[in-house]
């Protein structure tokens, strides 16, 4: 099976993908991971991509294809992969089309997971991180055994600024109106499939499952 996942930030899509591609045997290829591989093994396109980073720009479209393509070709992918973080915006499908078609594949299936807005601001919101050892927490799902204090090591927990309620509107602002049309672009494809984020991770997964018995 060869997947794409999108959904917006803080819906659970990473966690639901990696459970997908241990069901499936296939790799989990996001965007992010492959970026820093790239240039961690010095690979020609990782060091064009590298010149961007150091100099504090956006990595550009056709270079995040390139190392798409690079790794996809890899043997382990061979057979399927989940592409988790591309593509993001309309002009990006066009340089995924371009990847699989160099690599002779189709798409099977693109996931879009989804979850009010509110939820998704609870969810985000309620993270705490312990700054000394990275431990995660939620006020409400997770939270440690005495208040803002890190478990281990009695850290006083922090927020990240990207957490703030204020920026997770603005993240959701942003997926919006980059995002959202990529869906509705696969949904004329007739490619996707739509899954409820909301609940249990367990319940999330079993709809995956079902969703790619669907299109």
């Amino acid at each position: 099976m060869r997947l794409v996942f999108i959904g917006p930030p803080g819906v659970g899509k990473g966690t639901q993908a990696v459970r997908l591609t241990d069901s499936l045997r296939v790799p989990h290829v996001s965007t992010g991971d492959i970026l820093r591989q790239g240039m961690r093994e010095g690979t020609a396109v990782g060091r064009k991509a590298r010149e961007f980073v150091d100099a504090g720009k956006l990595v550009p479209d056709e270079v995040m294809g390139d190392l798409i393509a690079e790794r996809l070709a890899k043997p382990d992918a061979r057979d399927g992969f989940v592409l988790d973080g591309f593509p993001r915006t309309v002009a990006q499908i066009s340089i995924l089309d371009d990847v699989l078609g160099r690599l002779g594949v189709v798409l099977d299936r693109v996931f879009v997971l989804v979850a009010p807005e509110q939820e998704i601001v609870r969810r985000l919101g309620g993270r705490r991180v312990c700054p000394q050892n990275g431990e995660v927490y939620h006020v409400e799902s997770h939270p440690p055994k005495s208040p803002g204090v890190c478990d281990s090591c009695g850290t006083a927990l922090i927020q990240r600024p990207d957490d703030a309620e204020e920026v997770i509107r603005e993240r959701l602002g942003v997926y919006a109106e980059l995002t959202e049309p990529v869906a509705s672009a696969y949904a004329e494809r007739g490619l996707l499939v739509e899954i409820d984020g909301t609940g249990d991770p367990d319940a999330v997964f079993e709809r995956l499952q079902q969703g790619l018995e669907e299109v």
